[in-house]
């Protein structure tokens, strides 16, 4: 892997905002830099981490690695291939705004060109921010990019429906307040009906509005298209479908001493081919 230049870094933020103007686009979740590089290869156009999929790869949870080691992942990713990476930055590893604004600015410097902030507290009695301390955060996350000067997307995160407050009129309220604090993108993962993402889409127009797609579904690109969506991440689901193959085989080779599971592995071979170009 090679760090990419100043001049590389600014061109892949220019292509990531532009990406946002018009249209429907998927935005993988790669967990590691050869998942990178295979979804480079098929023609993606942007790239986002995942915590859980990484997390999962190091062997913790969702929410249990440290900044630097996430840090140190985010310029991992963005030397793995020549895309525009949005950086999973969960919580910003920080309550406060001024902890969020002094993270973000670590983050820039690995040279994503994006980054998400959510706003659940880690607090299983209050799993929300309120929303005035949220908008807070957001602000304060505008402010250090804008001071960094370089041309970083800021996605604002209502996790209500991942925090166990399925609330869409809470969401809703949080998102506007976070597209006024200066989020140039929104989203409020897990949002499961036509009518919820279509109240979102108008609710936070004309801002840009992604939606979590994390496993089977019946919609389709076309349907997101259609509702108004700008973008659509999978979160952990790429990390969790490799881990149910892996899982599989390994259960039927400890539990029955059977190799069936390797059934529709990928190819050494191919794989190989990949990484050597």
């Amino acid at each position: 892997m090679t760090t990419p230049t100043a001049e590389q870094i600014r061109h892949r933020r220019s292509a990531f905002r532009q990406l946002h103007a018009s249209g429907c686009f998927v935005l993988p979740n790669p967990w590691d830099p050869g998942s990178a590089r295979y979804l480079a290869h098929l023609g993606f156009k942007a790239l986002a981490t995942t915590s859980s999929g990484w997390a999962w790869s190091r062997g913790s949870f969702d929410g249990g690695m440290p900044l630097d080691a996430v840090l140190d992942h985010l310029r991992d990713m963005v030397a793995a291939t020549a895309l525009p990476v949005n950086a999973d930055f969960e919580k910003g590893f920080a309550d406060t705004p001024e902890e969020v604004a002094r993270h973000v600015r670590l983050a820039i410097d690995t040279g994503v060109a994006g980054i998400s902030i959510e706003d659940s507290s880690g607090d299983p009695d209050a799993p929300l921010f309120d929303i005035a301390l949220g908008a807070e955060r957001i602000r304060a996350a505008r402010e250090a990019m804008d001071a960094s000067g370089q041309d970083v997307m800021l996605i604002g995160r209502a996790e209500n429906f991942f925090a166990g407050r399925p609330d869409i009129d809470d969401a809703i309220a949080r998102l506007r307040a976070y597209s006024e604090a200066g989020a140039d993108c929104l989203y409020a993962p897990a949002l499961h009906t036509r009518e919820q993402i279509a109240a979102v889409v108008a609710a936070c127009a004309p801002k840009p509005v992604n939606v979590l797609i994390g496993g089977t579904s019946d919609f389709t690109m076309a349907d997101m298209a259609e509702l108004g969506v700008r973008r659509v991440s999978v979160g952990g689901g790429l990390a969790r479908a490799a881990w149910g193959g892996f899982m599989r085989a390994a259960q039927e080779l400890a539990g029955h001493g059977r190799f069936d599971g390797f059934a529709g592995a990928a190819s050494g071979r191919e794989l190989n081919q990949l990484f050597r170009s």
